[in-house]
């Protein structure tokens, strides 16, 4: 084991964990945002009529944005999946 297998496995390991902290937080804000979205179109399938019919709402912006803050949590974290990959192949 030399001191470049360990800086692999030690940057990895900490870029996990900062992936998957980063990308937490928006993801689950994200789930409940797209709930609330289907929720509303359920309601408006049975009601017949639509509520909002002037481009894009305030909530569906917002899941884009907390969509594109979770992508790039988990491209840190796979990032950090690669080090430690990498650590494991350099001798």
């Amino acid at each position: 084991m030399g001191a470049i297998n360990l800086i692999c496995w030690v940057l990895g390991v900490a870029l996990i964990a900062a992936g998957y902290l980063r990308a937490r937080g928006p993801w689950s804000r994200y789930q409940g945002l797209k709930a609330q979205e289907a929720n509303i179109a359920r309601y408006e399938g049975w009601r017949g009529t639509r509520l909002r019919d002037d481009g894009p709402s305030a909530a569906s912006i917002m899941a884009h944005e907390l969509l594109r803050r979770a992508q790039i949590g988990g491209a840190i974290l796979l990032t950090g999946f690669v080090l430690v990959f990498v650590g494991f192949a350099v001798h």
